[in-house]
């Protein structure tokens, strides 16, 4: 019974290392250290540059005077003098209300005042030679000047009659009609100066360093693809938000051909001093995994034509356009492949078959 055991236990020895030697035949040699044949990849070798700094919010479009033009008294709409969409000069009249009964008062009190300054004269003259006592010439000037006041109060009361434009602007959407009763505070329409524009948005607590008044902010909108607007730091908010945690910042931009609107978003690039010999790869050479980001580098006294691949691991900072900026780990000379990661293990063989040229940085 032994023989036998120890024959089939020699049987299934051999049959184990007759499968594991076809098996290495199908596979080939192993793609380690001892490899025959080195792996064709591409790489990159990495060369210092100057890094463009920005950081890129969503911005709102807001008009540095706005306003939505109301009426400060009751009244029946008798006149509009404008038109939905067109511009208005500052101190144009917009809308006029009913206002002849203030007027028929406003020259009642009118008569008065100029019958009390005749008064007030004709005392002014008999006072010296004491026909009238000093009190009078006295009432005679507080009349006029009771009188005065009057007038001056109707003259307020007639000038909220007529609503006029406060500042230069376009107009929007009429929301009155001739004959229509306005109480105070009804919408008339709105009033925008649209030459000169705020752009307002938020960023991370921890970017607070890095905003300055007068730094250059870069504007585009989906509205002008392609096109883009120059806007410049003017306000930061002193408060930080207690929900969000962000800073709020305010730019003033130019609006010449009104080709910006309010109300408008926008992305806002606030653009910060460029980062000197700084390192950038592609963002294809980055891996990522739960250890950690790493990149194959591959080393040896011809590394940019063959070597040994390596697993460096490093710590990448701000993506632009296609590349990341790489703040530790890599040196300038690294030569880091940038394809093909996956089937490289540490101490490959490789043969660099081509070098791309670095993409242009997209801003």
């Amino acid at each position: 019974m032994s023989k036998r055991l120890l024959l089939t236990g020699l049987l299934l020895l051999a049959v184990f290392a007759v499968i594991f030697g076809w098996r290495q035949l199908r596979q080939g040699p192993p793609h380690g250290a001892g490899a025959s044949s080195p792996l064709p990849v591409q790489a990159l070798a990495v060369t210092p540059r100057d890094v463009p700094v920005n950081l890129k919010a969503v911005g709102t479009v807001q008009a540095v005077r706005e306003v939505t033009l109301a009426s400060e008294t009751a009244g029946r709409v008798v006149a509009i003098h404008f038109e939905a969409g067109e511009s208005a000069r500052r101190g144009d009249t917009l809308v006029q209300l009913y206002d002849a009964p203030e007027r028929a008062d406003r020259a009642a009190a009118k008569a008065k005042a100029d019958f009390a300054r005749i008064q007030l004269a004709r005392s002014r003259d008999l006072e010296p030679t004491g026909a009238e006592p000093r009190e009078l010439l006295e009432q005679r000037r507080a009349e006029l000047q009771q009188a005065e006041a009057a007038v001056a109060q109707l003259d307020a009361r007639i000038a909220q009659k007529t609503v006029r434009a406060p500042f230069a602007g376009r107009i929007g959407i009429r929301r009155v009609n001739p004959g229509q009763y306005l109480n105070p505070g009804d919408p008339i329409a709105t009033l925008a100066a649209l030459d000169w524009l705020f752009v307002n948005f938020t960023l991370p607590q921890q970017d607070l360093a890095n905003v300055r008044i007068g730094a250059p902010v870069r504007i585009t909108s989906d509205a002008w693809p392609g096109r883009s607007f120059t806007a410049r730091v003017n306000a930061v908010e002193p408060m930080i938000g207690t929900d969000t945690r962000n800073l709020t910042v305010q730019a003033t931009l130019a609006n010449p051909g009104e080709a910006l609107r309010p109300g408008m978003y926008v992305t806002a690039m606030l653009e910060l001093p460029s980062l000197p010999n700084g390192i950038m790869v592609p963002s294809t050479a980055i891996q990522t995994s739960a250890s950690g980001e790493t990149v194959v580098v591959v080393r040896g006294p011809r590394a940019t034509r063959e070597g040994v691949v390596a697993i460096v691991p490093v710590e990448t900072g701000r993506r632009i356009g296609d590349d990341v900026v790489v703040l530790k780990g890599l040196k300038a000379g690294d030569v880091v492949v940038q394809s093909g990661q996956l089937r490289l293990q540490p101490g490959a063989k490789v043969k660099v078959v081509a070098t791309p040229a670095a993409a242009p940085t997209r801003r």
